[in-house]
């Protein structure tokens, strides 16, 4: 009680070096609670962008279907499963698709083509698939009025065979009994852009597309959205071991990759941009850090001879060095307090408000206009641990110099 008595009298003898001292570490903590939560709210928002854009947060494959897609690794009776999954209160939406690479004949040219059998109210609700619509309506279920399925283009491969709503597509592929397969589609919508995923795609429904290769019940993938990105690595983990330990070997074949796994190249390239962003933070701690050393080195060196007359009548060294462990950790957490009543505001606004960009960025044909943050414990706490961290850190030296020093070379101190 008495050092805590003893501290806060050392700070406000000098109010104003304190407040000073205050206001650049309170300053440092509005600084680097205001980046990261700038850092983590942009990352998760672009991650969200494009999970959501068409790969979903997880996906669910037969075996190493992920690494060497084949026509033949399907996911068998994919719908008990499907209900299962959506059982779970993180899984959002869950959608089945076929994949079938194809050649695409329009009205004078053929070229080939990604054919993607879908379901369209479950993609709906996964993926932005229906919010990218450019031309015509998204896609449906069943035939249209002239007795054909429903096909949904990409814009490219529209434009590369002079196609457009109403004309008739035919696809040529094989089956997966062998057999050559091939139809004839009507054009009901048009989307994405010329740079977009689905560029080169043709949508087809999930019947429509089991149909056409002779697939059953039998589909590719899996996509499964979640309620936050985060949860993606841990739930595909659990969703792993369960496979594991079904009885049925369609199953336990079975494989689940998060995000992170399936557009690895995506994470790594946001892994790093991260970790240049955090080399800027580190040298915001340094200057801040800096600061908080050279307050701590002047008040000790103006209070070298208090020091020796503590040392004296008998103070123990150890009490010496909390006492000013305890002052710099009390200047710490009342800056931190004073960074967070400004910092809540502030991180608030960026995320409700967020920062728009001159220029929209477009992520395959979703655009991406606004820098949004986002408050959590992560950009909230860690710049308080930092603060502190940092504090106690620089004031390790001087505090051992302090508690070591002769009281004789104290008192003769000028």
């Amino acid at each position: 009680m008495l050092t805590a008595k003893l501290a806060l009298r050392n700070i406000l003898r000098n109010r104003r070096r304190s407040i000073l001292t205050i206001l650049s570490m309170g300053g440092g903590y509005l600084l680097l609670s205001f980046m990261l939560a700038m850092t983590e709210g942009s990352y998760n928002h672009i991650i969200d962008v494009f999970t959501r854009d068409h790969t979903g947060h997880i996906q669910i494959h037969q075996g190493n279907y992920l690494e060497r897609p084949s026509l033949y690794k399907t996911i068998d009776h994919a719908a008990p499963l499907i209900t299962q999954l959506k059982k779970d209160n993180q899984v959002t939406g869950i959608t089945p698709r076929i994949y079938g690479p194809s050649l695409a004949y329009g009205k004078d040219k053929t070229f080939p083509a990604n054919v993607i059998g879908i379901d369209p109210i479950a993609e709906a609700s996964t993926t932005y698939l229906k919010n990218k619509v450019q031309q015509g309506h998204y896609l449906s279920n069943g035939m249209t009025s002239h007795g054909y399925y429903p096909a949904m283009v990409g814009q490219a491969l529209a434009k590369n065979l002079h196609l457009t709503i109403g004309d008739e597509l035919v696809l040529i592929s094989q089956g997966i009994d062998g057999s050559i397969a091939n139809d004839i589609y009507e054009i009901t919508g048009i989307v994405g852009t010329q740079d977009s995923y689905e560029r080169m795609n043709v949508y087809l429904s999930l019947s429509a597309m089991q149909q056409f290769l002779s697939m059953g019940d039998q589909v590719h993938e899996l996509a499964i959205s979640l309620t936050h990105q985060t949860y993606a690595a841990p739930f595909a983990n659990q969703l792993q071991q369960w496979f594991k330990l079904q009885e049925h070997e369609p199953y336990r074949a079975l494989t689940a990759a998060p995000w992170q796994v399936v557009e690895s190249t995506f994470f790594n390239s946001m892994q790093a941009d991260k970790k240049g962003n955090y080399i800027s933070m580190g040298i915001l701690i340094f200057i801040v850090s800096i600061g908080v050393l050279n307050t701590v080195l002047m008040g000790i060196l103006e209070r070298t001879r208090e020091f020796g007359v503590l040392k004296a009548i008998g103070t123990r060294p150890a009490a010496v060095f909390r006492l000013i462990m305890l002052e710099s950790l009390i200047l710490a957490a009342a800056s931190c307090i004073f960074g967070l009543i400004f910092a809540l505001p502030a991180n608030y606004w960026l995320t409700v408000v967020g920062i728009t960009l001159p220029e929209p960025i477009d992520m395959g044909g979703i655009l991406f206009e606004t820098m949004l943050g986002e408050i959590t414990m992560f950009s909230m706490g860690v710049p308080a641990l930092v603060v502190i961290g940092s504090t106690l850190l620089v004031s390790l030296v001087p505090g051992i110099r302090a508690s070591r020093i002769s009281p004789l070379k104290a008192l003769q101190a000028a």
